[in-house]
């Protein structure tokens, strides 16, 4: 008995690893693969060329990631095009995009199957390997592939390879909005990352149901699929969408996104290059295409919509398992019922008692509360114990892996603490209460969260071992085990899952998941006879994750602390400051800023656009240089009737990157961007005054024609920057530290030069 309780115990272990290990395929070297299959060492291939220099719109990188992809779609004897045009989105932000696309034929002339990714990678320091040059690389790599079986498929095949995604999804506008082949598709498969590793998540992109999506999906059989109907819904809380968003918004195509999201610190920043993009991944990535291109290449893409919405997720073995929505209040119903009759059962056999049933909600709602409570202040604590943390703006910090072991390690050491001061209640009457918070969030997931209604399937488990408590006084471990099985193979993934998809702060989620894991395995735990041994296990994991975290809690060339420089030169007063976003400063910007630096408000420093609404912490100021500001030309001033129309030039007189223009608080009618009418939407929810960032190319000028109330003064605000502090003459900026990477979402080692204009 005991050596079948021990054997359970690691097997147990075994399951929760194994729950982890099976999401994705390992990488192998693939040099004797046949030339009909995906070659991840050819993949590999085009993200080194890809990501050897930052290449985002307008910086000299770009121009030759756009020769190359050209270049390996001519090498497979496809006739490439190229769209290029201006667009600003929903978000106003314009640029110049240039997208290349490729088409194969098929054999009828049904609905066309897309193939997509991006080329360009984030401003200003990225190399791009995992965002997107993983994404391209895959495809091109897919296609070649493809062809070499001299395959004819029955759907053509367009290849779209966007620009400017990073920029606010502009290659994607521009080609569903202005290119004639829009209206051909019928299914995108979007290969993406957010992140330089982890399991590539499968999220749906549909304004419909995604019943006969999941149905086809499940038809291509794809042999990692990594997926859940809640997963959507957080892609959603996630401030991010990708071009996929803009098929399904605009054009009503539906798609299914792929992306791998852990490691999110080298994510948009100079970590993201080719030696730290994860091969396993990669590989992944390439385990999804083939089986999808291949069935849907031939499927029937003009029959995809549909109004019945389908519950699915992935579990080992199993692969992707799904059900229809009209099932869920039926499952719970079950659940409910069989709930009632086994407490019934268990009053009559005499093995409940309600004083010990009551008792039992105590060790529950304590170990939820402690639980939930240590998650949320973690990452608070964190930021104040090591102050620097907060100048990762990803909210994920290098050794993050570690804080989630070692919180997950105190959620359980938590449980068996609480849980052995209650073991005189006897295990049927203990289940009572875990059984019942699992329905009560089964019934409200049901309710107000649809999609992660297959958590009802694990407590059909935790139902079966009360059964068995019942019926027995000592049940066999290892069916315990079996029982609990569906339980980790579902909820474990999630316990990583949140923090590493949302950041560190949401950490009592994963506290909050190891807490419910624990009840649906219970029954298993409540037959270990010295359950102490295990508290104190858990307890001294927990320790040696926290001493590994604080251990690696420092930066290093590896492992590099994100740091911000600014030259912020206001041409109207000709006076000038250094800037920073950081938080703490390091040697290599403290010198500029010295002693003397003045902290910023969060009011006044809001001043240019960033992705998290990040401000300057602290400015200096300095002695101001020659440097010259745009010239802007007043094209129109003139009233007809109630409106009054202005219309301006703005040139750069340097070579520059980006140009963001801000009103005061003002109603604007309409706006043209470079003869871009910017969305009713996008001016009646603008933020902070901005009117327009212009991510330039080729130093191009920007127009700007406004429409406003006659009656109402117009105050217009230019920020001129270029990403050449460091490059700059006229400044001795030296080289960061290795120990130090450029600050991803902010503008940065930049040279800002401020204008304002007034229209009374």
């Amino acid at each position: 008995m005991r050596l079948t309780r021990t054997i359970a115990l690691l097997l147990l272990a075994l399951a929760v690893y194994y729950s982890f290990k099976s999401l994705m395929p390992p990488y192998e070297s693939d040099s004797k693969t046949d030339m009909g299959s995906f070659s991840t060492d050819n993949a590999l291939t085009h993200v080194k060329q890809l990501s050897l220099e930052p290449h985002a719109v307008g910086f000299s990188g770009h121009s030759n990631a756009l020769t190359y992809v050209i270049s390996e779609l001519k090498s497979m004897g496809l006739q490439t095009i190229t769209q290029e045009g201006y667009t600003a989105g929903d978000w106003g932000n314009l640029s110049k995009a240039t997208n290349v696309l490729a088409r194969i034929k098929g054999t009828e002339d049904g609905k066309a199957l897309m193939l997509m990714s991006h080329y360009d990678s984030n401003p200003h320091s990225s190399f791009g390997a995992s965002d997107a040059a993983s994404g391209v690389a895959t495809i091109i790599e897919g296609v070649r592939a493809f062809l070499a079986d001299n395959k004819t498929p029955k759907n053509d095949i367009i290849i779209l390879i966007t620009d400017a995604e990073e920029l606010g999804l502009n290659g994607a506008d521009l080609f569903v909005n202005k290119h004639p082949w829009a209206e051909d598709v019928g299914l995108v498969l979007n290969f993406e990352a957010r992140g330089s590793g982890g399991p590539s998540y499968m999220l749906i992109e549909t304004n419909r149901g995604n019943g006969k999506l999941i149905k086809e999906f499940t038809k291509a059989n794809p042999e990692y699929p990594v997926a859940n109907s809640l997963a959507y819904s957080i892609y959603k809380m996630l401030p991010n969408d990708t071009d996929l968003t803009v098929f399904r918004e605009d054009g009503d195509i539906d798609g299914f996104n792929f992306a791998f999201i852990d490691d999110h610190y080298d994510y948009h920043t100079a970590l993201d290059n080719y030696e730290r993009l994860d091969r396993n991944s990669l590989t992944h990535q390439g385990s999804y295409l083939m089986p999808l291109l291949n069935h849907f290449s031939n499927a029937d893409l003009d029959n995809l919509k549909s109004l019945d919405d389908y519950i699915y997720f992935n579990v080992p073995f199993f692969r992707l398992v799904s059900y229809p929505f009209e099932w869920i209040w039926p499952m719970f119903s079950i659940a409910g019922l069989l709930f009632i009759g086994l407490l019934l059962l268990g009053f009559k056999k005499k093995v409940l008692n309600a004083k010990s049933i009551l008792i039992g909600f105590i060790p529950l709602l304590l170990v939820l509360l402690l639980n939930g409570l240590f998650g949320y202040i973690s990452w608070p604590f964190l930021k104040w114990w090591y102050p620097d943390y907060q100048d990762m703006l990803h909210g994920f910090t290098y050794n993050g892996h570690t804080y989630i072991l070692e919180m997950s390690f105190l959620a359980v050491g938590t449980c068996f603490f609480v849980y052995n001061r209650f073991k005189k209640i006897n295990t049927p009457s203990l289940l009572v209460a875990p059984i019942f918070i699992w329905l009560v969030i089964c019934g409200l997931v049901a309710y107000y969260l649809k999609g992660a209604s297959f958590f009802i399937v694990p407590l059909f488990g935790l139902l079966a071992a009360f059964l068995v408590y019942i019926n027995q006084e000592k049940p066999n471990a290892l069916l315990l085990l079996f029982l609990a099985l569906p339980g980790i193979f579902i909820y474990a993934p999630f316990v990583k899952m949140f923090p590493v998809g949302l950041g560190l702060k949401m950490m009592a989620a994963a506290t909050i998941f190891v807490t419910l894991i624990y009840f649906i395995v219970l029954p298993l735990f409540r037959q270990i006879k010295n359950p102490v041994r295990l508290t104190i296990l858990a307890f001294m994991f927990f320790a040696i994750f926290a001493i590994s975290a604080h251990l690696n809690s420092g930066f290093s060339e590896s492992n590099p602390k994100p740091s911000s420089l600014l030259y912020v030169y206001d041409a109207d007063k000709n006076t000038a400051k250094w800037a920073t976003y950081d938080t703490r400063t390091i040697g290599w910007n403290g010198q500029f800023l010295g002693e003397k630096k003045k902290p910023v408000s969060k009011e006044s420093s809001n001043i240019i656009s960033s992705k998290y609404s990040t401000g300057f912490t602290y400015v200096a100021e300095t002695a101001p240089k020659s440097i010259k500001a745009p010239r802007i030309d007043i094209v129109q001033d003139t009233v007809v009737g109630d409106e009054r129309i202005i219309a301006l030039c703005i040139t750069p007189q340097r070579d520059v990157n980006r140009l963001e223009v801000f009103t005061n608080t003002i109603s604007i009618n309409n706006a043209t961007i470079n003869t871009i009418k910017l969305s009713d939407y996008f001016l009646e929810n603008r933020r902070y005054g901005k009117l327009i960032t212009h991510y330039i190319s080729d130093n191009d000028f920007t127009e700007i024609e406004l429409s406003i109330p006659k009656e109402e003064p117009l105050e217009l605000t230019f920020f001129e920057a270029s990403n050449d502090l460091l490059t700059n003459k006229q400044f001795s900026v030296p080289e960061r530290p290795k120990n130090s990477i450029p600050m991803p979402f902010v503008l940065n080692d930049a040279i800002l030069v401020t204008k304002t204009l007034k229209f009374e």
